[in-house]
Order: structure tokens, then sequence, then C-alpha cells
């Protein structure tokens, strides 16, 4: 049977004209297929209001503000974030060209690499994170819609009988605001992209009130320019500064993993580029200097109170009702618009990645729910160094490792080149390897994750490390897993260079009629 034919087109994206092929097969499913030319549409506006959506949350405004809890001024924390930033940005780039070019998701890129089954490692590891992510994110909007109503209904739902230590009424705002996001993901990929561009001129406003009023109540911008840092600029603000570095970073190692999510539906190379360019950094940077002049002013208004960070608690100091209602309402519509983007996109495919038959894109979203709330989020959320130094300094580094070979797989070894119907080949092409894994991203991935967090201390982890000669390397965890999983598994690939290059040879086979960019 002739191998169906993938075109290349003139702006270099890929598309495969015929997909009857390997529709029957077990790896495939209409929602994981390559997305046909005609319906990648996404605009340069359309990923910068993706961003937008994205990062004008709760949680970033909070990542932002712990930095001034743990002790930074408001330079050191800017300079901290933004920085963070601008570096993530790079991988995020280098993994978004294979979706924009090929029209397909993260999980099926990384067939590529892991082999067609082995895939579902990489995929599983960044789904159960995007579902802590998840349920993280409904909480906090949760306690922001439970301050608006308490705004309104007064002491009687605020001091409501406790479960769980939580007033009752807590949980109920938590479980409206899961089944909202619900109905919205069942929807699809469709009504996300409509959602996020409505929304993304609107989730500033939300903050921008809490800044306004805690610069107004504190007398202007001068008593929080000039609050002095905790840290200084010596040996104590440095051991701090490296490791929330790497937590700003992991902030977003999740997408820069599974941009090719949404770069698949991009109209060309150019307009997913200039759209992260302009939405990442500046997005960013602009909550994060919010977040830290308000957390800088409430400091100088309430003192050294550790609930400060959270805008849903700072809120509820403020005396005006309505100021409170508006502000909180636009930071609900902020935290679902992310929510929906960042952490039930891609578990959503990466469950039916592992289960193509079964689990639907919408299937993988309730899923991605589910376990979300299993995961008990206010644990994870409720102490800025647990936040900061173990989640995200711990799951950046793994995620970091298979980011490390995803670059490598992708621009060292193939040069960009892939073959669209084996990716989806259940057993016998390019990316089948041996029984559908390829060992080398395994051991690249494994190596990777533990020099990164091999050495993980505090929390819940013992305070010499995991492994005590790894534990300098846990400061760096981010850039340790990225470089360590790059260079093994270019090392691993070019050791046996024939068969980590087949995918590139197999396309070159295809005949005059696929062309492969």
């Amino acid at each position: 049977m002739a191998r169906p034919a993938q075109v290349t087109q003139p702006d270099g994206r890929v598309e495969l004209v015929d997909s009857s092929a390997i529709a029957g097969s077990r790896f495939y499913n209409p929602e994981l297929a390559p997305v046909p030319i005609e319906r990648r549409r996404w605009t340069t506006y359309n990923y910068f209001a993706l961003w937008m959506g994205m990062a004008h949350n709760i949680p970033s405004y909070t990542l932002a503000s712990s930095l001034i809890i743990l002790g930074m001024n408001w330079v050191q924390a800017f300079l901290t974030i933004t920085l963070g930033n601008l570096i993530v940005l790079v991988p995020m780039l280098f993994n978004s060209h294979a979706g924009t070019k090929y029209g397909i998701p993260f999980p099926v890129f990384a067939r590529a690499f892991y082999g067609v089954r082995g895939a579902n490692l990489a995929a599983l590891l960044r789904a159960f994170i995007a579902c802590a992510w998840f349920g993280i994110q409904t909480w906090v909007g949760g306690e922001a819609l439970f301050v608006i109503i308490g705004k309104l209904a007064g002491d009687g739902w605020t001091g409501a009988g406790k479960i769980g230590d939580q007033p009752w009424t807590l949980w109920l705002c938590f479980a409206l605001f899961w089944v909202v996001q619900m109905l919205i993901i069942w929807r699809g990929m469709e009504a996300i992209r409509r959602f996020e561009n409505w929304t993304a001129p609107l989730v500033s406003i939300g903050f921008l009130i809490l800044l306004i009023y805690v610069v107004v109540k504190a007398g202007g911008f001068g008593p929080i320019l000039s609050e002095p840092s905790k840290l200084g600029w010596g040996s104590q603000f440095w051991t701090t500064f490296f490791p929330s570095l790497m937590a700003m970073i992991a902030f977003w190692s999740t997408l820069s993993l599974n941009m090719p999510d949404f770069t698949r539906f991009g109209g060309g190379q150019r307009q997913q580029v200039k759209g992260q360019i302009l939405g990442l950094p500046t997005t960013m940077s602009f909550i994060a200097i919010v977040a830290i002049l308000t957390t800088s002013g409430a400091t100088a208004l309430y003192g050294d109170d550790d609930k400060l960070w959270d805008p849903a608690y700072l809120a509820s100091k403020f005396s005006s009702p309505v100021l409170v209602v508006v502000a909180l309402i636009a930071l609900v519509l902020a935290t679902v618009s992310a929510n929906l983007a960042a952490n039930v996109v891609s578990p959503s495919y990466d469950f039916s990645n592992a289960f193509p038959r079964k689990i639907t894109f919408a299937v993988g979203g309730l899923i991605t729910g589910v376990i979300g709330v299993l995961i008990q989020p206010w644990r994870l959320i409720s102490d800025p160094g647990v936040y900061i130094f173990t989640w995200l300094g711990f799951y950046g580094g793994v995620l970091a490792a298979i980011a490390g070979v995803l670059i490598a797989g992708y621009w060292s070894v193939l040069r960009t080149r892939l073959n669209l119907a084996d990716l989806y080949k259940d057993g016998g092409g390019a990316y089948w390897f041996k029984g559908g894994w390829n060992w080398r991203a395994i051991v690249a991935t494994v190596v990777g994750a533990v020099l990164g967090v091999g050495g993980a201390y505090g929390g819940p982890f013992p305070t010499g490390g995991l492994i005590p000669f790894l534990k300098p390397l846990y400061d760096f965890s981010w850039v340790v897993g990225l470089i360590a999983a790059f260079l093994v598994y270019l090392a691993l690939s070019i050791s046996t260079k024939e068969e980590a290059t087949s995918a590139a040879d197999s396309s070159s086979r295809l005949g005059a009629a696929a062309v492969d960019g």
C-alpha cells in the first residue's frame, strides 16, 4: 500500500493529504490528527490574546507577590521574574515550531523521539502537572468567588460552619468554579479560542483596581518603591535568587513543552513567533510589576502579614464592597481564561494520546478536572516557600529534561524533518523503534531529571537533599535538567546515527508528490 502523501506549502507548513490510510490505527483519532491547512488560522493577535489570558491570573500574581513576602524588594522581584520569562521563551519557541509546521499536538510530536508508545511517558508526566495546576487555579478562583459573595452576603457566608478547616461555603465556590470550566472545555478548542479573545482585554482590570487602591491608601508610589529589601544584595539574596529564578522558569516550563497544542492552529511561523514574543514577556512583566507594587504597598499598609501575597485575601481587607466585587470578578474571569488554556488543553490531548480510541478531548478535560481535585491543591499553595522552592522547583527540573530531549531530537538530530504518517503507525514505522519505545529518550530523560532534582531539599525533602552530593545542583534544577538531557540524547543518537535519523531518511523516499520541508 502506498504511503500517505504529505505536502509542503510555500510557507513551509506541511499537511497530510489523505489520512484514511492511518485512520484505522489505534494511535489515531481525529483530535490528534494533523490539522488541515484550511483550519490553521490563528493570527498574531490570537497568540497575544492567548498569552494575556494565560498570564493574567491569580497564580501569576501570587508568583510575583510571593517574592516580596520572601524578602525581595520590587527591583529584585521584577528582575527575577522578567529574566525567568525571557529564558523560558527560548525552548518554548523551539518546540512551538513543530506544531505550526506539521499541525500536530505535543504528545504526537513527542512520538518522534520517545516512540509511538513511549511518548505517553512524556505526555502523562506533563498531564499530571497540569492537573495539579488546574486544581490550584480552580482553588484560588473559588477563593475569589467566596470573597465576592462574602462582601455581598455578609458574615453569615464567610463565617459558615467548617469542613476540613475551611467554611463549607468556600468548598461550594470551589465546586461551582470547577463546573463552569468543565462546561466550557466540553465545547472544545474553538470555544476556548473565542473565550480567550474576548476576556483578554478585560483581565487586567481587577489587578489595576487592586494596585490603584493600595497606591492611594499608601500615599503614592514613594512609600512603596522605598521599601527596602530584607535580603540585601549579598549572599543572602543570591541564595534566594537562583532557586527563585528556576521557579519562575518552571512556572511556564509546562507550556514550553505543549505549545504545539496551540501552534498547530497557527497561520504560519511568523504569526505564532510574533504573538508569543509580544505576549509572554510583556504580559508577565505587566502582571509582575502590578503584583510587586501592590504587595509592597500592602506590606507598608498592613504590616508583615504572610497572607498578603494572596489577592483574594488582600481584597477582603478593603472597605469598599463595590471595589472588591469589581476587582475580583475580573480576577475570576482571568483565572478561568488561564486555566482553560494552560491547564486543560494539554492534559486533554495527553490523556487522549494514551487511549486514542476511548478518550476524546472533552473526556480528557473531565479527567483533568477530577484529578485536579484529588491532588488537594489547597495544600500546594498554602505556603509561598513550598509553592516556589518545592512545587515549582521540583517539577521544573523534571519537565526540563523532556524539553531537552525534544529540542535535541527535532533540531539537531532530525533537522525539523518528520514523517507525519509514521507518527500514527501501529508498528513498523520510523518512530516505532523497539516495541514503540526509544530507549535513548528514556535514558536521557532519567539522567536529566535525576541530575536536576535528585538533590531536592526543603519542604517534604531531607535537609541534606534526596541525593546529598546532588544538592548543589537543585538550585539550578531547570537549567541542569535541560542541558543534561539535551547532551545525553544527542550523544546517544549520534552513536547510533543510522537508526536515529531513520525518520529523515524515510521522508526523503516519499516521492515527488510528498515534499517534506
